[in-house]
């Protein structure tokens, strides 16, 4: 088991240890006070305190309500920095907050908004500042210096209602918790620790690599020399597969939907002549458009949808067209914005979702089909299943083929699965989602 997935499991460990120490002090504090009113026995419990403290129903409430609030904050990974800070600012408030209702008696939470901000906080000159700013407030929450200024209440106080051995092995048990919380943040602290240390290292490794390679690098001109003459025909050959796998697209896609489109027609000529007029103006748009998307690839340009519309409008418009051209049923549903790609992932999106229509219409024989584009940390997703025919066996023709391609250029991958229908599974790097 590697350090990086080792750290992540000592973080979850400290999260749901963290929650057991909440649970059970405000339990405590809560069945304290129960007991006290049940058993008409608060008056010696109130000469000690200057304020009447909250029910016990709504400490427990209140506690558990701020703890989830720390956890639900911490999932929140993919933001910009400026929100990223917001995030950290909002985690160190909800355990103050958290502290206040368990009297300060516990503020082991912040070294677990700690151990979780020099574990996701980007490599940047804010992470040291960051991480001394929550280490002050840790040091700052002590119940002998805070009591100065706020009516706080002892835990010993709230535990008056037990008898003196049972008291002081919940104290105990209290003290155990909180000594252990902070050795599993020492451990969690010294895991990050080595795999920086090993980063490091395999920096250092590919600087010596870089090292030896820039040695080889005169007697590499050399054969460079001798590779130019390959490299002109593997250009040529490029080029060659570059053509073809643009017509492929574009001519495939929309004859696909021509010639699904004309046996629907044939079917409704003779009982709905209107609708036939209809369906033979889509596939008079659709074939119009195969026209113009060929012309554009053989004349290297991108395809017409993406020239005129953003990408988000264009996977609208195709799917519009072949909905209205073939009568399939196709779901589309993204839940991520499409915008800041390049003009190369742009292509590769909307390539992968015309191909899966024609492929699954074509072949499949589909007649629904369910597209759903999403975002992952950074890697967009692309699920497209159909209800067609299958195949059990797949054998890769010339669309998955080049989609592959493609995707490779682009460090993605590719997925399928023909057991139930057709199943295309894509997944591409973002390689702005740092910066937005």
């Amino acid at each position: 088991m590697d350090e990086n997935r080792t750290s992540n499991y000592v973080l979850v460990f400290m999260k749901n240890l963290n929650l057991v120490i909440v649970l059970y002090i405000t339990v405590l504090m809560a069945y304290s006070l129960s007991g006290y009113i049940r058993e008409k026995s608060a008056y010696p419990f109130l000469l000690k305190i200057d304020e009447i403290p909250y029910t016990a129903e709504k400490i427990l409430l209140m506690a558990l309500c701020l703890y989830g609030c720390v956890l639900l904050l911490m999932y929140m990974r993919n933001v910009n920095s400026t929100g990223l800070a917001g995030k950290v600012f909002l985690e160190i408030g909800a355990c103050i907050a958290l502290s206040y209702i368990l009297e300060f008696s516990y503020t082991g939470t912040i070294l677990l908004v700690l151990a979780d901000t020099m574990k996701w906080f980007p490599r940047s000159k804010w992470k040291f500042p960051t991480a001394v700013l929550i280490c002050m407030f840790y040091l700052l929450m002590d119940f002998h210096l805070l009591a100065a200024w706020f009516h706080l209440v002892p835990l010993e106080v709230y535990l008056g209602y037990f008898q003196t051995d049972v008291r002081s092995v919940l104290l105990g048990v209290v003290n155990i918790l909180s000594s252990l919380n902070t050795f599993v943040f020492l451990v969690y602290m010294v895991l990050l620790v080595r795999i920086e240390l090993n980063e490091k290292d395999k920096i250092l490794s590919l600087n010596e690599q870089l090292n030896t390679a820039n040695m080889d690098l005169q007697q590499a001109n050399i054969q460079l020399e001798e590779y130019a003459r390959e490299s002109v025909q593997m250009a040529q050959t490029r080029e060659r597969n570059r053509l073809a796998r643009e017509i492929h697209d574009t001519l495939g896609h929309a004859l696909t939907g021509i010639i699904t489109g004309i046996e629907a027609c044939m079917a409704l000529m003779d009982v709905a002549p209107e609708a036939t007029k209809v369906q033979l103006k889509a596939i008079s748009e659709v074939a119009r458009q195969g026209v113009t998307d060929v012309r554009r690839s053989v004349k290297a340009l991108r395809p017409d949808a993406l020239e005129k519309l953003d990408l988000e409008k264009a996977l609208l418009q195709t799917v519009e067209e072949m909905c209205t051209a073939t009568s399939a049923r196709i779901e589309y549903r993204c839940t991520t914005r499409l915008s800041g790609f390049n003009e190369d992932e742009e292509d590769i999106i909307y390539r992968i979702v015309q191909e899966s229509i024609t492929n699954a219409i074509r072949h499949g024989k589909a007649d629904e089909i369910r597209i759903q584009i999403d975002r992952e940390y950074n890697m967009l997703k692309i699920h497209i299943k159909d209800n067609g025919i299958g195949c059990k066996t797949i054998q890769k023709g010339f669309g998955l083929h080049h989609m592959e391609e493609r995707l490779n250029m682009l460090h993605g991958s590719l997925a399928y699965n023909g057991e139930d229908g057709f199943l295309v599974e894509a997944q591409i790097p973002i390689r702005w989602g740092t910066e937005e």
